[in-house]
């Protein structure tokens, strides 16, 4: 075991280390690294089960720095023990562009960073589906290649974020207990003091939630090595309290706001020098202590090789399938068996919503691809997430595939990220469109990491009906177009559907939302067609007659108004054509050739949608008609709306033919 006298260095090391690189950057929080450095060295150095030469071994433990301003605390962590990704001219080009040490800690920037964390409460509430997804490929692979735990980080921001309670009520709930969460207590926030604005009884509160949580002495090794180890025999998830001091060792800092967001200045920094009796220039270490961690770093090598060595002796069928699923590709049959559906949609024709379409679609995907994992936030009736294979996965059942994450979807969505970042899993969430205000930070993020994350965004339009304005999502279609990597599908009919789906399913490295409605919508696709027409983002529908005087764009529930228009101008004398818009984003990503000829030359443009216009002159130009949206909606029933608010083939002929008569 390690001497207390080692434990202290090697604990300095994380210290001066990022002290120092905060300095250089003249950017940064030292306080935590300064204040948790012991944490950490308990956790890398006797209990956490990694090895840094193979960073993405499935079966490691997962460790997550939720309080992500402190991320010089995980880059000096993964310096130190040898991951290849950060070097020490990384820590020294900390928070500069193009450098792997972003700000807070980036997923896909350097190996060992398992999730983006800096928005504060997303780590913790990351980390649920971490250890969710850990217990369900556990029930599917057993305890051979399965059985690791999910550590987090937490500071006091996390905990006052509000998506805290819906994580950890859902972990105390499922009875995650191989999630342990330490909770870096301080008692100071960016104002001071946290007594300022919280008083919360934090252990009391996970207690509550169904969670092993007591104080400890974060700065007293033995003391943190007793709390994991009671913590890894528990039957609950459990959160440790751990005392700290910010910026322990500043001589006039420690303990107050000005070590957390910060440099502490050169002569705090040569005083902490003095206090810890470390007599090293900045960004050198003594060679025994590198040494001492970077045998940290290898004492997983026995674990991981002894995990391969199950891996290559499980039934070969087994092993098979859990490579695949790690390896995030799809079964070889998935293209085929969404062809022979759209084969049986272009037969039976359907009228349902789409989110019914969905169920449908879901049905024939859960069937084909066992890694998918539904839920929904206590809407599952009415966003259609549950299919016949999709049972509900309780704390004595984690064998199963569907979530009832209650009235939580800012958690929902954290956790669905989690899922999918363990590995293994195709995760997606339903609520309503609306909605979806609640859990965009984390769709956000999912956009952010590059991540397959699926969102199931039902009643998209005032066509939801009589629950008025409230629920009535107008301008979020543009919102959510407006996130950088994220594929907002709204489908017009069964087949869009499908094909919508089957993308979303696609797509390993961007999030997707698909919006779907409330009313039943007639089929659009009536011809079969191998091809997946969605993919490209737009596409001609329905041709004119002959050279195009108008063009109608328009996205799911309003394509069939757009075609009850095109049919009335057409008997009018106007040859029109219909370009069904599934999906902005792919439409985008076209040749230049394809969207030219997909938006075409006719003289007058117009885009039905019900929501706001923004984002629609990107088809239609400044100067086109836009039938939809431009406040808020209205208590009603869906035949009232339409007409209330103008979205009706009359109304898009009217307008349509006032501009070709020059009016």
């Amino acid at each position: 075991m390690t001497s207390r006298e080692q434990h202290d260095r090697m604990a300095n090391a994380i210290r001066f280390l990022s002290m120092d690189a905060v300095e250089k950057a003249q950017s940064g929080h030292p306080g935590l690294p300064m204040g948790c450095a012991d944490i950490a060295t308990v956790l890398f150095t006797r209990f956490l089960k990694y090895d840094a030469k193979s960073p993405h071994w499935p079966d490691r433990d997962r460790f997550i720095l939720s309080a992500g301003h402190g991320s010089m605390l995980l880059y000096s962590l993964l310096y130190l023990t040898g991951y290849e990704d950060i070097t020490l001219d990384q820590i020294k080009h900390f928070r500069q562009v193009g450098s792997r040490t972003a700000g807070h800690p980036e997923y896909g920037h350097a190996a060992g960073i398992e999730t983006t964390t800096g928005p504060l409460g997303q780590g913790l509430a990351n980390s649920v589906g971490f250890a969710l997804g850990e217990r369900i490929m556990n029930a599917a692979f057993g305890n051979d290649l399965v059985d690791h735990y999910t550590y987090v980080l937490a500071g006091d921001g996390c905990l006052m974020e509000g998506v805290s309670q819906e994580a950890i009520a859902l972990a105390g709930h499922l009875k995650l207990n191989k999630l342990i969460v330490f909770w870096d207590n301080n008692n100071i926030s960016i104002d001071g003091p946290v007594s300022l604005a919280d008083n919360t009884d934090q252990v009391a509160r996970f207690q509550a939630s169904g969670w092993n949580a007591s104080h400890i002495d974060g700065q007293d090794p033995e003391a943190i090595a007793y709390a994991i180890e009671a913590a890894r025999h528990s039957d609950k998830p459990t959160m440790i309290a751990c005392k700290t001091t910010i910026g322990f060792g500043a001589p006039t800092k420690a303990g107050t706001n000005k070590a957390h967001g910060s440099p502490l200045g050169a002569e705090e920094i040569a005083g902490a020098r003095k206090f810890f009796g470390w007599d090293y220039p900045p960004f050198e270490l003594p060679a025994d202590i590198l040494d001492a961690w970077r045998d940290a770093g290898k004492t997983g090598v026995k674990a991981r090789t002894d995990w391969e060595g199950r891996l290559a002796g499980a039934d070969a069928q087994l092993r098979s399938e859990f490579e695949r699923r790690i390896s995030g590709t799809l079964p070889a049959n998935f293209d085929a068996v969404i062809t022979d559906y759209k084969k049986k949609l272009s037969t039976d024709k359907p009228k349902v919503a789409t989110r019914k379409s969905s169920e449908m679609a879901l049905e024939i995907i859960n069937g084909a691809v066992p890694e998918t994992i539904g839920g929904s936030a206590d809407l599952t009736g009415s966003n259609n997430t549950k299919t016949s294979q999709t049972k509900n996965i309780t704390a004595d059942d984690y064998g199963q595939r569907y979530v009832h994450y209650g009235i939580r979807e800012h958690g929902m969505a954290a956790a669905l990220n989690g899922l999918t970042l363990h590995g293994g899993l195709i995760a997606y969430g339903g609520t309503f469109m609306c909605f979806s205000d609640y859990a965009r930070p984390s769709m956000r993020l999912a956009s952010l990491m590059g991540i397959r994350s699926i969102f199931v965004m039902t009643h998209d339009s005032i066509g939801l009906g009589e629950d008025g304005p409230t629920h009535q999502p107008v301008e979020h279609l543009a919102a959510l177009r407006a996130i950088p990597n994220h594929n907002v599908f709204r489908p017009a009919d069964a087949v869009e559907t499908a094909e919508c789906w089957q993308l979303a399913i696609e797509q390993e490295k961007t999030p997707s939302t698909l919006a779907l409605t409330r009313q039943n919508l007639a089929a659009v696709r009536n011809d079969f067609v191998a091809e997946n027409l969605c993919r490209q983002g737009a596409y001609e529908l329905a041709a004119a007659s002959g050279d195009a005087a108008v063009t109608i764009f328009a996205s799911g529930s309003e394509v069939e108004i757009a075609l009850a228009a095109r049919e009335a101008l057409e008997k009018h004398g106007h040859p029109t054509r219909v370009v069904s818009v599934p999906c902005f984003e792919l439409f985008d990503k076209q040749s230049a050739d394809y969207r030219n000829k997909t938006i075409g030359n006719a003289p007058i443009k117009i885009a039905i949608e019900a929501g706001i216009r923004q984002g629609w002159d990107h088809f239609i130009g400044t100067d086109g008609i836009f039938i939809g949206m431009t406040g808020f909606g209205a208590s009603g029933t869906i035949e009232q709306l339409y007409p209330h608010f103008g979205i009706t083939a009359e109304a898009t002929v009217k307008a349509a033919e006032a501009r070709l008569h020059g009016e």
